[in-house]
């Protein structure tokens, strides 16, 4: 592989988590890390995570940005005002993006309630995140040459961006990775998702995997939407990883890497 491909590369990271703003994970290690590796070998990375109600903005100094704020998105025919915050991670120069809507994330947790109950508007909550990273990353007039989603909020990114995006000139020639983890919950997300996202105007064949809203069917359409695929988890479920091995995607196992760092930038240099 050609040394110094990573030079400047853009990269946008879509992801459910990243430290310091949430608690230490596989995932939200990997959400720091591969950014970081980009930024140190020469690439240009943005972040983006969704406002949770537990990220304390006072101490990591959010703060928000009116000319990419006060755009509303309509989520299942109702309007959703968009709010973008941003934040920069000490002592690297690496931006962070906060996905803001006081509906779907002030004073909440990730995915569930404290009883354990998940959120019932999930399945709205990541299609807002998906619209609203694109609608800002279009604000922003960043070409991204890779999108790399991880995290459950995510997995709807790669089917957006491939279909009610697919006019837009900004993604015309970017790549879509995605990473899967251990599922965070097993509960169902919703018996709508599918209408609610049919309403966006998105094509049926498309989204033939989500007639059921499980959480495993959300990474099996975001895997068949992607252009590669990474199994950062020893405990992927086995039903997205048969799914993924039906295809003929680059797949990268990084239980089979011991540079984890390296092994991403040899994969976005796949012949996707």
């Amino acid at each position: 592989m050609p040394l110094g491909y990573m030079k400047d590369k853009k990269i946008l990271y879509i992801s459910s988590e990243v430290v310091p703003y949430l608690p230490h994970s596989e995932l939200s290690n990997l959400g720091f890390e591969i950014p970081k590796m980009v930024n140190d070998r020469g690439g240009h990375t943005r972040i983006f995570i969704p406002k949770y109600g537990l990220i304390n903005e006072r101490r990591h100094q959010l703060h928000e940005v009116i000319r990419l704020s006060g755009m509303n998105l309509v989520i299942n025919d109702i309007d959703m005002p968009l709010i973008i915050k941003v934040a920069s991670i000490p002592k690297e120069r690496m931006q962070v993006y906060f996905i803001d809507n006081d509906d779907y994330f002030k004073g909440r947790g990730l995915y569930s309630k404290e009883d354990g109950s998940l959120y019932t508007d999930n399945d709205e909550r990541a299609i807002f995140f998906a619209k609203g990273v694109i609608e800002t990353v279009k604000k922003l007039n960043w070409s991204p040459d890779i999108i790399h989603a991880q995290g459950w909020i995510a997995a709807l990114v790669p089917l957006y961006c491939k279909f009610y995006y697919k006019d837009e000139p900004l993604l015309a020639n970017t790549k879509i990775v995605t990473s899967f983890y251990e599922p965070p919950f097993t509960n169902d997300i919703s018996d709508d998702v599918f209408s609610k996202i049919a309403f966006d105007g998105i094509d049926a064949e498309y989204m033939e995997s989500l007639e059921k809203g499980t959480l495993d069917n959300m990474f099996i359409n975001a895997a068949q939407h992607s252009d590669g695929i990474i199994f950062a988890s020893d405990s992927v479920s086995d039903t997205v990883k048969k799914a993924v091995q039906k295809s003929s995607k680059p797949v990268l196992d990084l239980s089979k890497e011991s540079d984890l760092l390296t092994a991403h930038e040899t994969f976005y240099q796949s012949d996707f």
